[in-house]
């Protein structure tokens, strides 16, 4: 986020254009290249002025202009703002969105983008009232790089370990976050703190709070990270006709349709195997006169014990000739 507005020249747009072609778009999934394209579209052709669509207490809880919450992140001051949070989402998103899943990635930037503003406006509020300065309630933001930092929060979750270059000094992922937020605020002060900070709170709020599980439950989701689909068995189904060439059933569906009666011998044997097992079946059935009860005594589940080799060779004898 970024509070000010200077630079008439687009070098910011070339460079990004060059990033995506080094890249090459096949490369770049679909949410994220579709975000990095908003942003772009909304920076050349805005939908209202920069100061209508910024985000401020004033504007937005005094006046009721909810309207920025909405406009304020894919807005930016100028181009070179717009280069390195489009460069930086190029990096996070190729990342989360091949392991989140396109669905559940845009879900997260829709969020994120909604939520970074509810939780900016909360911060800045309440610093309005501990220190009794009405100067951050007029504090206007506007920019992608507060979602950014909430995507930094679950990046480094969801790929834990490792280090990256703060100026030059080697910084635990982990906190590589807080890091920059302190540098970026101090090299350039005219970015807005509290708005990277809203960030980082809600991607902790993702990854350490509620706020998954949240998300999971008003969109009908279930599963880590993965939607949840009302054909539950889908991957299943599949993988059984694939491998056995008949379809799965669910045993504890009643609802679906089940097919004709067979026996279990069937799945996966060779010709002359089912076979085997269909003259033992017979056998059990209808060979209990033949040799008593003796070797047809169920078990406590309802089964039949298993008849020796020669039992079956003279029930087979016995069959035929009777």
């Amino acid at each position: 986020m970024n509070r000010n507005r200077q630079r008439g020249f687009n070098l910011g747009l070339l460079l990004l254009a060059s990033q995506v072609f080094q890249l090459g778009i096949d490369n770049i999934p679909p949410v994220t290249l579709a975000t990095l394209g908003l942003n772009v579209y909304l920076f050349l052709f805005p939908v209202k002025p920069l100061l209508q669509t910024c985000l401020s207490v004033r504007e937005a809880y005094w006046y009721r202009d909810w309207s920025r919450l909405l406009l304020s992140p894919f807005h930016h001051v100028d181009d070179m703002h717009l280069y390195f949070n489009m460069a930086s989402l190029l990096w996070k998103g190729i990342k989360l969105e091949k392991k989140l899943g396109g669905a559940w990635f845009a879900y997260l930037l829709s969020v994120f983008s909604l939520l970074t503003g509810l939780v900016y406006l909360l911060l800045e509020t309440g610093l309005t009232k501990m220190t009794e300065d009405s100067s951050y309630s007029l504090q206007c933001a506007v920019g992608f790089s507060g979602v950014l930092f909430g995507l930094k929060v679950v990046n480094n979750h969801y790929h834990p370990g490792g280090s990256t270059y703060v100026m030059g000094l080697p910084i635990a992922n982990r906190y590589a976050c807080w890091v920059e937020l302190v540098l970026i605020h101090i090299m350039n002060p005219g970015t807005s703190f509290v708005g990277h900070l809203a960030g980082i709170l809600v991607g902790l709020l993702y990854t350490n709070g509620p706020l998954k599980r949240v998300m999971k439950t008003c969109a009908g989701y279930s599963g880590y990270g993965m939607p949840y689909t009302p054909n539950t068995h889908y991957g299943q189904q599949s993988f059984n006709q694939r491998n056995y060439g008949a379809p799965y059933r669910d045993p504890y569906n009643t609802q679906m349709p089940s097919a004709p009666p067979q026996h279990p011998y069937t799945g996966g044997l060779s010709d002359e195997e089912q076979y085997e097992a269909a003259v033992r079946a017979s056998l059990n059935d209808r060979g209990e006169a033949s040799r008593g009860g003796s070797t047809q005594a169920r078990s406590s589940h309802g089964s039949y014990s298993h008849p020796t080799p020669e039992e079956i060779r003279w029930r087979r004898l016995q069959r035929f000739t009777s």
